[in-house]
């Protein structure tokens, strides 16, 4: 029987390489597709920064994906599928063409350029190590790959937001259906727990209180006066953009799996208050490997339960890093 290891994995085909540099405070998760998989997507953020998604529109030909990646380094990031490209071509896998395997390998990046030593950013190299070392079994989480520079709770500044990171949970149901999800969490936005308890919000540095984001936003105030008490300040927002792989082995065709990625996005909006802003890049994947037929609606609101679980997973699980206290720090 096959391990359960409570995570993405557990789809089978499905594996997962992480690159994390703690001292950049950046990194990158790659999921690699032993068979090849449908794919969808879903971008729903005001500022997104991707790769490859328009290829993934039902109305275009190719329907089989063959990794994903998700990354730090903002859109410098966005070089690191050429990496997992390499990769999967030495190994053979792709569409084949001729004497050519082209992987298809689109990808999604946070920006984390403000946390560690922004200079250093993900690029091919980490890509192509991340898929070479892919693996079904335990995922790296919390602060760990693309979540490495993740942060949460950013309506004061940065100076006042809680670390954030990655995490990765899986379902299996009777008649064979396995979902998996995998999230990186860098919103502007709280997170809250299942009970809508506030879990990290922006905090006054003076009193150390939490506030929330709408809180911030109906006061008018985007920053934090010296002695901590709230001001009005044009702040720049944009350091944002959470991001989810789900991933099944249902039956599902191009539009299904597209359909799967945009329900997703209420699985997030379960634990992040507010979503899609103008300055999160918000993006979700859907990949479908086809073992067993299930409806479409069953997988996704699988999906959605399981994600809205790992959003504060990924804080609870991450570490202080680059001057950002962890929850558990706090």
């Amino acid at each position: 029987m096959k391990d359960i290891f409570g995570n993405i994995t557990d789809v089978e085909g499905v594996k997962v390489g992480v690159v994390t540099d703690e001292e950049a405070v950046t990194g990158c998760t790659v999921v690699t597709l032993e068979r090849g998989a449908v794919g969808g997507v879903s971008v729903k953020g005001g500022a997104p920064s991707t790769r490859e998604t328009d290829l993934l529109n039902p109305l275009c030909r190719i329907e089989e994906v063959h990794g994903v990646t998700l990354s730090g380094g903002s859109a410098f990031g966005l070089d690191v599928p050429s990496g997992v490209m390499n990769y999967l071509e030495e190994k053979g896998r792709g569409l084949k063409r001729g004497p050519y395997y082209i992987p298809i390998v689109p990808g999604a990046v946070i920006f984390d350029l403000f946390l560690g030593n922004g200079k250093v950013k993900p690029d091919a190299s980490w890509g192509y190590k991340g898929a070479a070392s892919a693996r079904a079994g335990e995922i790296p989480e919390g602060s760990q790959g693309a979540g490495t520079g993740a942060t949460v709770a950013k309506a004061l500044g940065m100076e006042s937001a809680v670390k954030a990171g990655q995490a990765s949970l899986s379902r299996i149901m009777p008649g064979g259906l396995r979902v998996g999800v995998l999230v990186v969490v860098n919103a502007l936005g709280d997170v809250v727990d299942r009970e809508g308890k506030l879990l990290a919000g922006p905090r006054n540095l003076k009193t150390g209180k939490m506030h929330t984001t709408l809180e911030v936003f109906q006061q008018g105030n985007l920053g934090l006066e010296k002695d901590g008490s709230l001001l009005y300040k044009e702040k720049d927002l944009g350091f944002n953009t959470s991001l989810a792989v789900v991933a099944t082995n249902a039956r599902l065709n191009k539009v299904e799996v597209n359909r799967l990625a945009a329900v997703a996005h209420n699985g997030l909006a379960g634990a992040i208050k507010p979503l899609h802003t103008v300055w999160d890049g918000d993006a979700i994947f859907a990949l479908a490997t086809g073992e067993v037929s299930f409806p479409v609606d069953f997988v996704g609101s699988l999906a959605m339960e399981l994600l809205t679980q790992a959003v504060p997973r990924a804080l609870q699980l991450a570490k202080t890093l680059g001057g950002v206290p962890a929850l558990k720090d706090l």
